[in-house]
């Protein structure tokens, strides 16, 4: 779950990462009244979970209340990289001496952690990491074994922090890996780290992504901070039903069972020069309950123009997904043409269901090939 700034800023803070104190608002009004509360000048910070928001005119700095609610009145409703601005944040506008980048995320390919710290924060990391890669300090860390001294040492040392912040930073960096651990975060990253005119070090921005999978260890923090107006809609959906679903760019609606063969689904209808319009594994024990759930919630997605339901039987036995499929083109209204590939344990009995129940939108093919061609050109 990837959380909006204020929220990462709140979880930051709890384990006592220096953060600014602020409000959020959804209206112009609740804007005015925060800053009227905070005192100006304030920062009016549009709250989505994407970067760029300065370069898109989602900050603004406000010199009084009455331009605070002009800064909330702009800047709420925009689109910023396709993510609608529905709250902005504000904040005591910092004095800013220097900026700092730091960061903590996983490793997979290392199987660690990986800790990062820069003296060149601000707007323009991803230039610095492009062009500069050595003003980016790396280190990798033993999860076993933690954060330790020698791991601060190099960070501050390699990342081009002024000595003199030294014992501040170590400080900032041992509590933002607290928090990393503590919440089985997936990335804890503050871009920027301010220094301010006086001495301070804050963290003026918060990107914290926590692991979904540990969501029943943190269940007061998942259920305080779940925002609904950031999830698409269909996988909302699929999450209460239980399916694996992510939202994707293309018109074939994709239905399979096992990572492994929906990825290779999806590679098979760009193969065919289609475009797939979502990622739904339906599990290796997929029944008929969850193959009807599946196709009501692909075929509610507008952009989809044809459904490839693949299916290689294992432990999914072929009969059942053929039930469910006709089960649910008796109960659901699905207008999408569907296209279906079955093998493996059950695939004949279950091709023999769909024979005898026939349907104007259903359609069979023996591989997966030439599912996905068919797939293509009826969503064409």
């Amino acid at each position: 779950m990837d959380l909006l700034e204020y929220q990462g800023k709140q979880l930051l803070g709890s384990v006592g990462v220096p953060t600014p104190a602020g409000e959020a608002a959804e209206t112009s009004d609740e804007a005015e009244a925060a800053a009227t509360r905070i005192g100006c000048p304030v920062a009016v910070k549009a709250q989505v979970q994407v970067g760029g928001r300065g370069k898109a005119g989602g900050i603004k700095v406000a010199q009084t209340p009455a331009q605070a609610r002009a800064a909330a009145e702009a800047i709420i409703g925009m689109d910023i990289k396709g993510h609608h601005v529905h709250r902005v944040w504000l904040e005591p506008a910092a004095d800013i001496a220097s900026e700092y980048y730091a960061s903590f995320t996983l490793d997979r390919s290392a199987k660690k952690y990986l800790g990062m710290v820069s003296a060149e924060g601000g707007v323009e990391i991803e230039t610095v990491a492009a062009e500069s890669p050595e003003k980016i300090a790396l280190v990798h860390i033993d999860p076993l074994l933690g954060l330790r001294n020698f791991h601060v040492r190099r960070l501050l040392f390699g990342g081009g922090i002024p000595k003199e912040q030294h014992k501040p930073m170590a400080n900032v960096l041992t509590k933002l890996y607290q928090a990393f651990v503590e919440l089985d975060a997936e990335l804890v990253e503050v871009n920027p780290l301010v220094v301010t005119a006086s001495g301070e070090i804050v963290a003026l921005d918060a990107k914290v992504s926590l692991d979904d999978n540990a969501e029943y260890r943190h269940k007061e923090t998942f259920t305080a901070f779940h925002e609904i107006f950031a999830t698409d809609p269909q996988e909302k959906i699929a999450k209460e039903k239980g399916l694996n679903y992510v939202k994707l760019q293309g018109n074939v609606g994709i239905i399979g069972n096992g990572a492994g063969l929906v990825m290779s689904t999806l590679d098979v209808v760009a193969q065919a020069g289609g475009k797939a319009a979502n990622f739904l594994d339906v599990g290796g024990g997929a029944n008929a309950e969850l193959m009807a759930n599946a196709l009501e919630l692909v075929s509610g997605d507008p952009q989809v123009k044809s459904i490839f339901v693949n299916i290689f039987g294992g432990i999914t036995r072929g009969e059942l997904v053929a039930q469910g499929i006709v089960d649910a083109l008796k109960s659901v209204d699905i207008r999408q043409p569907i296209v279906v590939r079955l093998d493996g344990t059950n695939a004949e009995e279950g091709r023999r269901i769909l024979a005898d129940n026939p349907n104007e939108n259903l359609h069979s093919s023996p591989t997966m090939l030439d599912a996905a061609n068919m797939a293509v050109q009826l969503g064409a």
